[in-house]
């Protein structure tokens, strides 16, 4: 399979070579030169098929020989241990529960699946990588927690100082070994640029073997389809529309099912659901992507001013504004809207949701207000309430229960390296780094 740079179509590469280089010499991110769909058929016995069958039906048409079908399956059995269910809100409203993973985030999904890609591509080559990760907040621990001891490779965490939960900061500064946490005095957007600045260092990559585990590494993205495929699997009545609704910061969940939705997931609309960083939105309504400094909310994870998967997204549908606004809906909103839905559902359903959650309800809600119909709705769930507790048993006066993996993360001390956000102080680091 072919691969090409969003920023020159006639810049390939294999697959592996996307996994390896993370992010292409031009400074485009990668996306398959072609998608391949699915039969309609495959639709109608979909729900007869466990999570792991679809995952590697999906994974298949984007790996192709590259990784043989017996070892894919394994890869994929290893990386999904655990599930992805809808839990119904009413009888056409869903939430997505995406959070059951070994950090409590969706981004256990694809860092478990690249972490095992990459040490499948890497099993046989006696070198060392070294993989950046910006975070804002669920990326980091999830990559370190997929990554954690992997033979052959070191990981170096950035994330902004102050500008994520302390639970967040627990679990991306307590594993040590292999994984470095850099805790950079900015915000996430200049943990990105960091990052994005070493990639493109012709002097610091002829010394490191860099590569990167955000979900600008399509390693990480494809996965992030799976869990849309098996979502429409467990719904009983597909003869309605069905929407999904998706908290949204760097665009990478929302790029997920865009591929989904590419490869022939019957899907109505997605909603880009978010906070007050609404460099969507924006372009959205006006055509025009402008990045902006992010804000910070209570959604940290979404606090993105520069969403690098938006190229992504253009790029999918050609670049053709019209297209994109047929198939995407999104709205942005604030700390206290958001609090108000957490109430809200927790009253109405009875549903304890985090912040992120909650941002998706909203979306949805206004989308349904000015769109009726009959609609299946998903809403994403990204992280588990306990990530941001102090928020949600403020909001809805109920203790949520800590899940046993966190309470040990608590206990451990922190231990980070701070950093300003000056890249030469970063690229020093990096030279010194072993």
């Amino acid at each position: 399979m072919q691969y090409y740079s969003t920023n020159n179509k006639n810049n390939l590469v294999t697959f592996r070579d996307a996994v390896l280089k993370g992010i292409a010499e031009d400074g485009g991110l990668f996306l398959p030169v072609e998608i391949k769909t699915f039969s309609n058929e495959f639709f109608k016995y979909i729900s007869s098929l466990s999570f792991q069958a679809i995952a590697f039906e999906v994974a298949r048409r984007f790996i192709e020989e590259e990784i043989p079908e017996k070892d894919l399956k394994i890869l994929i059995n290893e990386t999904l241990t655990f599930p992805a269910p809808i839990v119904p809100l009413n009888e056409n409203i869903y939430v997505l529960e995406l959070f059951h993973g070994p950090t409590l985030a969706f981004k256990d999904f694809g860092a478990r699946f690249m972490a095992k890609t990459l040490s499948y591509f890497l099993r046989n080559e006696d070198k060392e990588v070294l993989i950046l990760v910006a975070t804002s907040g669920d990326t980091g621990s999830a990559v370190a927690n997929g990554f954690y001891n992997v033979e052959g490779i070191k990981v170096v965490l950035l994330y902004p100082s102050g500008k994520v939960s302390k639970i967040q900061e627990q679990q991306l500064t307590t594993l040590y070994g292999n994984i470095t946490a850099l805790e950079i005095d900015g915000t996430f957007d200049d943990c990105q640029k960091l990052v994005k600045q070493a990639f493109a260092d012709k002097e610091l990559n002829k010394i490191k073997n860099l590569t990167s585990a955000n979900s600008i590494n399509i390693a990480r993205l494809i996965p992030q389809s799976f869990y849309y495929f098996n979502a429409y699997a467990q719904l009983k009545n597909k003869d309605k529309e069905v929407i999904f609704s998706v908290p949204s910061g760097n665009l990478g969940n929302l790029t997920g099912g865009l591929l989904a939705y590419k490869m022939g997931l019957p899907v109505a609309k997605y909603i880009g659901a978010c906070n007050a960083n609404n460099v969507l939105p924006h372009y959205i309504s006006s055509g025009e992507f402008i990045a902006e400094p992010s804000v910070k909310t209570i959604s940290n994870a979404m606090d993105v001013g520069n969403p690098s998967n938006f190229a992504r997204v253009v790029s999918l549908f050609q670049n053709d504004y019209n297209l994109i606004k047929k198939v995407l809906f999104s709205q942005s909103y604030s700390d206290d809207e958001t609090r108000k839905a957490m109430s809200e559902i927790n009253k109405r359903y009875g549903y304890v949701i985090d912040p992120h959650g909650a941002v998706g309800y909203l979306a949805l809600n206004e989308y349904l207000n000015t769109h009726p119909g009959n609609y299946h709705s998903i809403i994403l769930e990204t992280a588990h309430p306990a990530k941001f507790s102090d928020e949600v048993e403020k909001v809805t006066g109920k203790t949520v229960q800590m899940p046993d993996r966190l309470k040990v993360s608590l206990e451990k001390p922190k231990h980070s390296i701070k950093l300003s956000k000056d890249f030469d102080d970063f690229k020093l680091f990096l030279q010194e780094f072993k």
